[in-house]
């Protein structure tokens, strides 16, 4: 971005531009953003097309591609409000120090299904008051003004390019999984770095989810948290014996299968828990495939 001043309405009053890092898609999201482009729309749109590598690499061309000096990610899933960019700007005017990030607040699209799927993985409080939230878990952040390693979520948050020049994600993480958090864990722990939080700054999550997204999406990180494990064992990613032992146990289709009748005949908690009993069960087996992927 390359803002320099905001106004009280928060109307930017120098151009910003909109890089698009295309990770090998297929489908029509060159046509879409080059139509977007041709347009007048007064904003700068750069598309950069790439072969697939995994985000954390399409991540750092983007940052090493962009002209200013502050880098807002979203996801190709979020939606944002008018005052989004603006926003994330002003925080930064007022917070010049490099160490000094900006998460906003992630919520569904009202356009997608009210499920105990999409409850389970947007509230990390479900299960015994501690666990759930696969996807974010901003209850936990509920009158708190900063964030731990373990909100450094790429769909809605801000950092000074020269941070991330120094501190690129790690390239090492290829497919999907924790390639955010890794780098959040990294700038907290070297660059003393300070992720705060602003609820108003709000992007809309636009994606269909399934219990074969939900194997898909914990199966990853399941294999990505080996590779975290290797970098930091001090954090315990991959579980120890005893509490992989008690995973496989709760997880074994028998159990899943009490859960599933459960959730049928008394809905509530039974879904949250059928949800959670089958997510340990694709992360073990992540756990379990990592070296095969090697």
């Amino acid at each position: 971005m390359v803002q320099k001043t905001v106004d009280g309405s928060g109307e930017l009053h120098d151009q910003f531009e909109v890089i698009v890092v295309n990770d090998g898609s297929i489908d029509t999201t060159a046509s879409v953003v080059q139509a977007f482009a041709s347009n007048d729309h007064q904003v700068s749109v750069r598309y950069l097309e790439k072969k697939n590598e995994g985000q954390g690499i399409a991540r750092n061309v983007g940052v090493r591609e962009a002209k200013g000096d502050i880098i807002v990610f979203i996801g190709d899933d979020i939606l944002v409000e008018p005052d989004f960019v603006a926003k994330h700007l002003a925080f930064h005017l007022a917070h010049p120090e490099i160490s000094a990030g900006l998460l906003g607040f992630i919520e569904w699209d009202p356009r997608m299904p009210k499920t105990p799927l999409y409850t389970f993985m947007t509230n990390g409080s479900l299960i015994f008051g501690r666990y759930g939230g696969h996807q974010f878990a901003f209850e936990k952040l509920e009158g708190k003004t900063e964030a731990s390693y373990d909100f450094f979520y790429t769909s809605n948050i801000s950092l000074k390019k020269e941070l991330l020049l120094k501190y690129p994600f790690d390239e090492s993480f290829l497919k999907y999984g924790w390639e955010d958090i890794e780098l959040g864990y990294r700038l907290m722990k070297d660059a003393k770095f300070h992720l705060f939080y602003d609820k108003s700054i709000v992007g809309y999550h636009f994606h269909l989810i399934d219990e074969e997204g939900l194997r898909k999406r914990m199966y990853a990180i399941g294999k990505a948290a080996v590779l975290f494990d290797r970098k930091y064992p001090e954090l315990g990613k991959v579980p120890k014996l005893f509490k992989k032992c008690i995973f496989w146990l709760i997880s074994i289709p028998p159990i899943i299968w009490i859960f599933d009748k459960g959730r049928g005949l008394f809905g509530g908690a039974w879904h949250y828990w059928y949800y959670y009993l089958l997510s340990k069960r694709f992360f073990l087996m992540g756990l379990q495939d990592f070296p095969k992927s090697l």
